[in-house]
């Protein structure tokens, strides 16, 4: 079961990593503005923005990879930390950008929290 849970949290994390590359180096580029939905000036305008919230998905990503690698005792702790700040998050940009958000962060985040604890 803890291959599976392990799985499921690096799956979180790649996820954040590639919000990471989107809000980071994309955010002006066509994939950027068709994936967000933004217009040319909108995301010129918001890029720095954008930037640093893709920096704080980067930290989500690090701290579930580091949960996975961690020592045994450390480890339970850190994916139920990280997983619950991605579902919080999740929940956050539900209720105030769009309920898209919930169903691609917070699922899958809360699919490998519930594998942590079984």
């Amino acid at each position: 079961m803890n291959i599976l849970a392990n799985g499921f949290v690096v799956l979180v994390a790649v996820l954040h990593l590639y919000f990471l590359y989107l809000e980071m180096f994309m955010w002006t580029k066509p994939l950027g503005m068709k994936t967000f939905k933004n217009d040319a000036e909108f995301a010129k305008r918001s890029a720095v923005l954008a930037a640093n919230q893709g920096l704080y998905n980067g930290f989500l990503a690090a701290g579930l990879l580091w949960s996975v690698f961690a020592p045994e005792h450390m480890a339970l702790p850190l994916k139920i930390f990280f997983l619950d700040c991605v579902i919080i998050a999740s929940l956050y940009g539900w209720y105030s950008v769009n309920k898209r958000i919930f169903f691609i962060q917070g699922i899958p985040a809360i699919v490998a929290l519930l594998f942590c604890l079984i």
